[in-house]
């Protein structure tokens, strides 16, 4: 069986968000599923199966972390994405059935490929109890995600301040249902990003995720409305950063990256 590691939003192996990927028959147990989750030990492995023509998917999808299986994942999505389209599997827009509704991949010209997820509605809240001390900083608002997301968003003074946290994770957990994203204006927009962020998830046993698509489908409407734009690129600062282009279109937000296949193998499982 081919297994496949890619690195998404990014043009350059090494970087970006690593993702396991499997092309397969159907969905065999969800046991095994997690196992080769677990085996693989990135943020998210993606199982993916066609499904049978004239239906609203073309392939059915699923996500897995180490530990548990997510309702949304972007940079898995565009991972397989990826592949379908290396691999001659399929060509033109791709749509996937998830738990997450129907999300649709299609290329770019630019050789990219671009996602579109829902948008996630941002409510503002009471910055939960211990959040400051467990990220390590004092965030200037706090916003609810909604519970397809599940995340907890922190506008923080600036750039410099969510590229040096150093979170207590443990602590973190206790913030909100899956993780804390920790986001700032960019410093210099002429450096070709308009907002930074950092993602931490240690509900599903991730404690920083290297760029996570799902979560720009919070933070696009939240700058979209500060900046003044509909279409912009955000930067997750994290070790192996990479970049996210993002278009809010109302109820659906795009997201556009690359991807790169660093690994390709066989599973023996």
């Amino acid at each position: 069986m081919r297994i496949r590691i890619v690195d998404a939003f990014t043009d350059r192996p090494f970087a970006g968000n690593p993702a396991g990927v499997l092309l397969l028959d159907a969905f065999p147990e969800d046991d095994w599923l997690q196992k080769v989750a677990r085996e693989v030990n990135h943020a998210e492995t993606a199982f993916a199966h066609p499904l049978p023509a004239g239906g609203e998917a073309d392939w059915a999808l699923r996500w897995f972390t180490p530990v548990t299986e997510v309702a949304l994942c972007g940079h898995a999505t565009l991972a397989t994405a990826h592949v379908l389209y290396a691999t001659g599997a399929h060509s033109g827009a791709a749509r996937f059935a998830t738990r997450s509704g129907v999300l649709v991949a299609a290329p770019a010209d630019d050789g990219a490929i671009v996602l579109d997820f829902p948008t996630a509605p941002l409510t503002e809240v009471e910055l939960p109890d211990g959040a400051a001390e467990a990220l390590g900083a004092e965030p200037r608002t706090a916003f609810d995600t909604g519970p397809g997301v599940g995340d907890l968003v922190l506008e923080l003074a600036d750039e410099k301040t969510v590229r040096a946290l150093a979170p207590d994770h443990k602590a973190l957990a206790a913030c909100s249902a899956r993780g804390v994203i920790a986001t700032a204006r960019a410093e210099d927009p002429g450096r070709g990003y308009d907002f930074v962020s950092r993602c931490f998830f240690p509900n599903v046993g991730i404690d920083e995720d290297p760029v996570t698509g799902s979560a720009h489908t919070a933070l696009a409407p939240y700058w979209s409305e500060r900046l003044g734009r509909s279409a912009l690129t955000g930067l997750q600062a994290s070790p192996r950063s990479g970049l996210v282009r993002t278009e809010v279109r109302g109820e659906r937000t795009l997201l556009t990256g690359h991807a790169v296949t660093v690994i390709d193998g066989e599973l023996h499982a």
